[in-house]
């Protein structure tokens, strides 16, 4: 005869649930036949930081590959990679707050974006204004839709550089001062030649990073770039910025 603990020790032994994903057919049998089992959950492993280390220099490398040659070549290869870093998410189980794609961290972001963007955005207008090449004028449709799809383009290249480049290096670096360093040199070496986008991105990315390493929300970095890129784009001489072109394109501008 079982002692009083030993009834109840069985009772709560019975009532545990035994979780499906990881109970075969034989486990499955033997517990409506026999004593009952509980076989454990096991937890998801995170990938090797070589296999992660690899992945990032591989996409890497697709991507400066699709700027130089297979945007000519082969335009739709864009798909493949994007296609690589979705596949990507899925096997490093990545959520969509962690990616700092909902309105989670918002205000934080957005509190932390705002004072740094601004200590740029007030000299810039100043000079603007003053040497003549900024005015005031009643922004039109045209003028809206196109800063509209500015700021979109923007939010993909916060989400590649961000959500995707800085999550895989942050589980690589511990230093998060490190981390943000190695994205905003990867973030300006894709603006490789243009001199003025690969300092701007460069020292623009390494903050954006950094408030992304505190506050994971992508949205205020990519109204913060937007905006930048506007003003660069209007400040700049066309000399320069031809027309705000990376890769080939550069080289391109005076030929069109």
């Amino acid at each position: 005869m079982m002692s009083p603990a030993q009834s109840a020790e069985s009772r709560f032994k019975f009532n545990r649930p035994i979780p499906c994903r990881t109970m075969s057919m034989s486990t499955f049998m033997s517990t409506i036949t026999s004593r009952p089992e509980v076989v454990p959950l096991r937890a998801a492993r995170p990938a090797p930081h070589w296999a992660t280390a690899l992945e990032v220099l591989l996409v890497y490398a697709g991507i400066l590959l699709h700027i130089w040659r297979w945007q000519f070549t082969y335009p739709r290869a864009w798909m493949l990679l994007l296609a690589l870093v979705l596949a990507s998410h899925v096997a490093h189980h990545d959520t969509l707050r962690g990616l700092g794609l909902t309105f989670d961290g918002l205000r934080a972001s957005a509190n932390a974006i705002l004072p740094l963007a601004l200590l740029f955005f007030i000299p810039a207008i100043i000079y603007g204004f003053a040497s003549g090449k900024l005015a005031f004028i009643t922004p039109g449709q045209r003028t809206l839709a196109s800063f509209a799809g500015y700021f979109l383009w923007c939010g993909f290249q916060q989400y590649v550089a961000q959500s995707y480049f800085h999550c895989r290096l942050m589980s690589l670096i511990p230093n998060r001062h490190l981390s943000s360093l190695v994205v905003a040199l990867l973030f300006g070496a894709t603006h490789i030649p243009n001199p003025i986008l690969m300092i701007a991105t460069t020292l623009g990315g390494f903050v954006l990073a950094e408030v992304f390493a505190r506050h994971r929300n992508i949205w205020p970095l990519a109204l913060a770039q937007a905006a930048g890129g506007f003003l660069i784009a209007a400040l700049s001489p066309a000399s320069l910025i031809h027309n705000m072109r990376v890769g080939p394109g550069y080289f391109f501008y005076a030929l069109r």
